[in-house]
């Protein structure tokens, strides 16, 4: 071993440095590891929580030992150092391994054990469903605590990359391109076999040895985008590494495509406590509002309450189911799409009149109610129109090029004209959804760096995803605490 020789710095008149303890002194250490672990500690917390859990009940494996063979880790202790884990952003099952090696407070909760990375990466595999059990259970804890308020959540979502790369997931374009390319590549190859023994040729041709093994890799790439393409017959996609992973929007700047996840998220406006999720392949947001609403107010304990969703969430019958279940919904109504007519009457220049139920046109017409139609989504629809008044109308250039103008209006939609004109009342408290639910996802992407999931396939994501969020209620929970009462009153 190489050995180096420090050099003195200190130079006469001056006081030096601050000088430290002698590394081969001899000293009188804590004689427990606990007195290592301050009385408040987050670590007290967990193992607090950990403790009072039935494992059994929650569907722990090993939650009992069996009379016979190697003796099992106890999953209280592998649960107590994925909460650490995650509490800290350390989420590799080898880096939580060292974790237990080198750090005072994880062997505190570990109870000195050490168990091998293998071992640590099967219990989060092993146990999906329990972990997500487990976060519901620490939300009764904080319900149980008067946490939640338990009168007004806010519903967003947010895409998390997968364990995917874009070019490991392939569609019908992608496909029929590389396939192409394919084509072309062993077109040029037989054409260069063709003419290897011309002598004539300007250009150096490769030898046919190398060229007959090329030949060989393109047949089995396209025997690959083969198989790909007749999945795609009956899949928009196929994401090759993470099978349950889709193609995304995600938000930002640029907004571009990746392969991703879309966690639905509901969080209470109290303290900013998660109160459920719900990880999705559906890159959109519209039908999942009825859903958080009603995780929330179960884990609430909750029979009313207000839901905060941007325009993403705007579907009729989910909103009108909601309103029906007891859920005042504020949501924003998204922009008008499609083709705008530079001239002539648009649809917002007829005027409903509730009371006769009739359309006024912007020539003062009355468009009565004629009959009701079903769309292909399954929304119900009323149509309004009034073909004797169309045909004498003077101005009817400007409305229409069919025999008379047909307005329709959803049969739900006096429920959705209370929930738009509610929400552009209470605009001040629709301004808090940003606030409520967009800082549960800036501390878990933005400050604890959680921006792609290390497991594959849903039910492991979901596992990744309820560490995540139980770490982050644990936190607000300590800093609710801090400064009120001791950490033991909590679980």
């Amino acid at each position: 071993m190489i050995k180096f020789q420090r050099r003195k710095t200190f130079q006469e008149g001056h006081m030096g440095y601050k000088e430290g303890i002698d590394r081969k002194q001899l000293l009188l250490l804590p004689a427990s590891v606990d007195d290592y672990v301050p009385e408040y500690n987050i670590c007290r917390l967990i193992s607090a929580f950990t403790d009072g859990l039935d494992m059994l009940t929650l569907g722990y494996k090993y939650a009992e030992c069996k009379s016979s063979g190697n003796r099992p880790y106890d999953p209280r202790m592998m649960l107590n150092l994925y909460i650490y884990g995650y509490l800290h952003r350390v989420r590799s099952s080898r880096r939580l391994r060292d974790e237990t090696r080198r750090n005072i407070e994880a062997m505190w909760l570990m109870e000195g054990l050490e168990p091998d990375d293998k071992t640590i990466c099967n219990f989060r595999k092993d146990n999906a469903q329990a972990l997500k059990r487990t976060f519901r259970e620490f939300c009764m804890v904080c319900r149980d605590e008067g946490l939640y308020g338990g009168e007004t959540v806010a519903t967003d979502s947010v895409k998390i990359r997968a364990n995917n790369s874009l070019k490991n997931n392939h569609n019908k374009v992608t496909v029929k391109n590389a396939l192409a390319k394919i084509d072309k590549r062993f077109n040029e190859y037989m054409a260069a076999l063709e003419q290897g023994d011309k002598e004539e040729s300007e250009e150096k041709q490769p030898e046919p040895e190398k060229i007959k093994i090329a030949l060989e890799r393109l047949k089995i790439r396209k025997e690959k985008y083969k198989k790909l393409e007749s999945r795609l017959e009956n899949e928009s996609e196929v994401s090759t590494i993470d099978t349950d992973s889709r193609l995304m929007r995600t938000g930002g700047e640029g907004r571009r495509l990746d392969v991703c996840y879309n966690v639905q998220t509901v969080v209470d406006s109290k303290h900013h406590l998660i109160a459920g999720f719900e990880v999705s392949t559906c890159s959109s947001d519209a039908g999942n509002l009825k859903a958080m609403s009603e995780m929330a107010k179960e884990t609430m304990g909750a029979e009313t309450l207000t839901n905060l969703a941007d325009s993403g969430y705007y579907d009729s019958d989910d909103i009108v189911a909601c309103e029906q279940d007891g859920v005042t919904c504020l949501v924003a109504k998204p922009a008008p799409g499609g083709y705008k007519k530079e001239e002539g009457f648009q649809r917002k220049d007829f005027k409903y009149d509730h009371e006769k139920d009739v359309y006024i046109c912007p020539c003062q017409k009355e468009l009565a109610h004629k009959y009701d139609w079903k769309h292909n989504s399954g929304r119900k629809y009323h149509d309004y129109y009034n073909a004797r008044a169309c045909r004498e109308c003077e101005e009817k250039a400007l409305c229409t090029k069919a025999k008379f103008r047909q307005v329709q209006r959803l049969v739900c939609q006096d429920t959705l004209d209370i929930v738009d004109e509610r929400t552009r009342k209470n605009r001040e408290l629709y301004h808090k959804r940003q606030e409520i639910v967009e800082h549960v996802f800036g501390t878990v992407k933005a400050v604890w760096g959680y921006r792609q999931f290390l497991c594959r396939k849903k039910p492991k994501v979901t596992a990744e995803t309820a560490l995540a969020y139980l770490a982050y209620n644990m936190r607000r929970v300590v800093n609710i605490f801090a400064e009120s009462r001791p950490l033991q009153a909590v679980g």
